[in-house]
């Protein structure tokens, strides 16, 4: 009997073990897979002028886990890959994107979405001129007034001109063909919409679904609801530019209206544990305690049973 005492206990053990795996996503790569590349809002960490805590160390001593956000997709069956958002890290996440397919012998993706024209999203084109790469038709799809605003001002236009990059455009909520195995589809949301439409993305592989929403304003302002889109994939990448109020003071919230990462909370209470394993929190401003893993905020993230992304993350599609 002392004997069976023991042996059940590594049952119990073990069988919680597995139960809390099951909840991480897979690290089998060797299909379909969706990449981190980063995580940050456009302006990055640190921040240019701030002199706050969160920012002070980082000036002297930069963490280059600190990326802007963008994900990459990796198809190994097609051999090809794929890259959402083109910010100011562009060249490492290029590079990236590029060692981790494990089969892609150029530095250019097969093509770049893009979400919309604010400066952490579209900015990194740049990288594809003549001063720099100086590109080869690298493909690029964006929605109808972001192509435009591409084609009709400078410097963008000169990488139209000269083919570094050939434009395709995006259709809302009608789904590319990318492979047999893999599709996205853009679906327009409201956000500060100066110069272009701001899209998200449902990002579909051979198995399991894929959110991708890095900016939006309150989610009450969509037309579509939060949550019935989160049970329809199996990850939901989302906005978590403010983690709450404190860190805009002395801002307009009205000039950045974001959900707060407590408010996407308490919108989410009621789901099912599965239904929250799915969420990962993403698109962090600087001044954001879940840049911090140890934070309490990170924590309390973790513990109401979400996540926060975390660069070089992979999820299997």
């Amino acid at each position: 009997m002392r004997s069976f005492i023991p042996l059940l206990c590594l049952v119990i053990f073990l069988s919680c073990e597995n139960k809390n795996k099951q909840q991480e996503p897979s690290s089998d790569f060797s299909g379909t897979s969706l990449l981190v590349l980063g995580t940050l809002q456009d302006g990055g960490s640190p921040h240019i002028g701030c002199n706050n805590d969160c920012c002070k160390s980082l000036f002297q001593n930069p963490d280059h886990e600190r990326k802007v956000v963008s994900l990459g997709i990796i198809d190994p069956q097609s051999q090809q890959t794929f890259l959402i958002e083109a910010g100011p890290d562009l060249p490492s996440q290029f590079k990236e994107l590029k060692e981790k397919s494990g089969f892609k012998t150029s530095e250019n993706p097969d093509a770049v979405f893009i979400t919309h024209a604010h400066i952490g999203h579209y900015s990194g084109l740049m990288y594809l001129g003549r001063e720099a790469m100086n590109a080869k038709a690298q493909v690029v799809y964006s929605m109808p007034r972001m192509k435009s605003f591409l084609e009709t001002n400078g410097p963008w236009n000169q990488l139209v001109r000269l083919n570094n990059i050939q434009l395709r455009t995006l259709k809302a909520d009608s789904e590319i063909v990318l492979s047999p195995q893999l599709k996205i589809k853009a679906f327009l949301v409201p956000h500060r919409d100066e110069y272009s439409e701001t899209v998200g993305f449902i990002i579909s592989g051979p198995n399991k679904k894929a959110l991708f929403i890095p900016d939006i304003d309150k989610w009450e302002k969509w037309e579509r609801g939060i949550v019935d889109e989160i049970k329809k994939v199996d990850y939901a990448f989302i906005d978590a530019t403010f983690f709450d109020a404190k860190e805009i003071q002395g801002k307009n919230i009205k000039e950045i209206p974001h959900p707060f990462v407590v408010e996407s909370m308490e919108l989410f209470k009621d789901l099912s544990p599965k239904e929250k394993n799915k969420i990962f929190f993403i698109h962090f401003n600087h001044t954001n305690p879940l840049l911090r893993k140890e934070s309490v905020e990170s924590k309390r993230v973790e513990e109401s049973g979400f996540h926060t992304a975390k660069i070089h993350q992979q999820v299997v599609l």
